[in-house]
C-alpha cells in the first residue's frame, strides 16, 4: 500500500511516504516558512523523490491531534482534499502516539507529552504491549505543567517536544528520552497508520477533524 504521511503539530513539520511497513523516504518541512505555505510543495517534491504520481496514493495518513490549531488545521485539511482528489482512503493519526511511537523497543513505559500553551500541557502514559507497540494506558489528560511534573512518579520515563522549556525541573528519578526521540515525526505517522490499517481500521475523510489541545483564548476567556 502505498502511504503519504503527513505531520504538522509543530513548528516544523514533516511528510513522508511508505509502502506499507517499509518508509521510503521524508522529507522535513522549510523551517523559513509556515505549513500553510511549505506543506504542498514538499508533497510534491516528495511524491517526485518516490516516482509516485498522487493518483497513487492509496491512503493519507496525518497528524490528527492534539496539537496547535493552525499546524493542525493545516495538516488535517490538507490530507482530506488530497485524499479526495487522488481518491485515497484517509486516516487520522494521534499526536502522542506519534511521539510515543519513536522510543527505543527497550523502553517498556512512557509518558508522552506536548505543549498546551498557557502553562499547561497535554499528556498521555504508554505501556508497552504484547505487540511490541507502546499502547495508551489511560485518556490524553490536558493538566497545568507543574501539576504533571509533580505527579510524575520516580522511574518514569518521558517524551516530547514541550520538555525544552523544563527539561531540568524533571522530579527525582525521572528520566527523558534524547531529544532526538521528541518530536512527532511523519515517517512514524505512517507506521501508525499501516499498523492501524492492517488490523481493520478505517477512516473517513468526511467526519476526520483536528483534535486540539484546547479550546480556543476567545471561547474559554467567554465561558469564564
Amino acid at each position: 500500500m502505498r502511504i503519504l504521511a503527513l505531520e504538522t503539530t509543530e513548528a516544523i513539520g514533516s511528510v513522508a511516504a511508505a509502502a506499507g511497513d517499509k518508509l521510503l523516504a521524508q522529507q522535513q518541512l522549510n523551517p523559513g516558512q509556515r505549513s500553510a505555505q511549505s506543506l504542498a510543495p514538499a508533497i510534491r517534491s516528495l511524491l517526485e523523490h518516490v516516482g509516485w504520481r498522487p493518483a497513487e496514493v492509496q491512503l493519507v495518513a496525518v497528524s490528527a491531534g492534539p496539537g496547535s490549531f493552525t499546524g493542525l488545521r493545516v495538516g488535517v485539511t490538507t490530507a482530506k482534499v488530497f485524499a479526495y482528489a487522488a481518491g485515497a482512503e484517509v486516516l487520522g493519526i494521534d499526536t502522542l502516539e506519534v511521539i510515543a511511537a519513536a522510543a527505543p523497543p527497550e523502553i517498556p513505559s512512557l509518558h508522552a507529552m506536548l505543549d498546551a500553551q498557557r502553562g499547561d500541557v497535554a499528556a498521555r502514559a504508554f505501556r508497552r504491549g504484547p505487540d511490541g507497540w507502546l499502547q495508551p494506558a489511560g485518556p490524553t489528560a490536558l493538566v497545568p505543567l507543574d501539576a504533571w511534573l509533580a505527579g510524575l512518579p520516580a522511574g518514569t520515563v518521558v517524551s516530547g517536544p514541550g520538555l525544552i522549556k523544563r527539561l531540568g525541573d524533571l522530579p527525582p528519578g525521572v528520566t527523558a528520552l534524547d531529544p532526538a526521540y521528541w518530536a512527532p515525526t511523519a515517517a512514524n505517522v505512517a507506521r501508525l497508520a499501516w499498523r492501524d490499517y492492517a488490523a481493520g481500521r478505517r477512516g473517513d475523510p468526511w467526519s476526520l477533524a483536528p483534535r486540539y489541545s484546547r479550546r480556543p483564548a476567545a471561547e474559554e476567556k467567554r465561558d469564564g
